[in-house]
């Protein structure tokens, strides 16, 4: 195999998280009376961390958009967690990495309890040596930070045994930091202009380019 570790993001990169978060986000919002309709409109915050969000989208204030993260757990939580599904190939491709030898390990800015129960939810959280994510305070939630953490506590030693995988700028930016090569994936989020922009080592259009270029 060429890479000993194979990091992935979660949102846009192995789910199509689009009804959970954006009905999350229109819920969090009505909290504020605001009533937002056009779901489209919301796709930018599927990647980011949600403050960051709330305040460059909406114009929230700090503490404003700490509330409104609370208020979006509250749907998320319960409902939309589960308003998503994997995409086609991608549980197939994450088996046999591990069958493989690979050691694969998600790097997620989704709070790392949602996303251990999400895996659990489609069965494939055994094909994880470890799934790391931002915590719950707020505290890690840069993608960078989340990386660094799932590095840690993998024992990875050597960047260079690792790749990235992810869908927003974010996920490349963060490898870059750290290191490490990437790949960026168009079948998310992220758009082809933004994915190229920020440079990844390699580009897949599909989970089936994804696969050859990591296997």
């Amino acid at each position: 195999m060429k890479y000993k570790f194979v990091l992935f993001d979660l949102d846009g990169t192995i789910t199509d998280p689009f009804e959970g978060i954006t009905n999350s986000i229109i819920y969090a919002l009505k909290k504020f009376g605001i009533e937002e309709t056009d779901k489209n409109k919301l796709v930018p915050f599927i990647g980011p961390p949600l403050v960051d969000s709330f305040a460059k989208y909406y114009g929230f204030s700090h503490g404003c958009a700490l509330a409104a993260v609370g208020y979006y757990r509250e749907y998320y939580a319960d409902k939309g967690i589960f308003e998503c599904m994997l995409y086609d190939g991608i549980a197939e491709l994450l088996r046999e990495l591990k069958e493989s030898g690979v050691k694969v390990i998600m790097a997620t800015s989704k709070p790392e309890f949602f996303a251990e129960k999400l895996m659990k939810h489609y069965e494939i959280d055994g094909c994880f040596a470890a799934i790391c994510g931002a915590t719950m305070n707020e505290k890690r939630t840069n993608k960078d930070e989340v990386i660094a953490y799932a590095l840690e506590k993998a024992g990875v030693e050597n960047p260079d045994d690792c790749i990235m995988v992810g869908d927003r700028k974010f996920d490349v930016d963060g490898a870059k930091k750290l290191g490490m090569k990437s790949v960026g994936v168009t079948y998310g989020y992220g758009s082809r202009e933004e994915i190229e922009k920020s440079c990844p080592t390699f580009i897949a259009d599909s989970v089936d380019q994804l696969k050859q270029i990591l296997m």
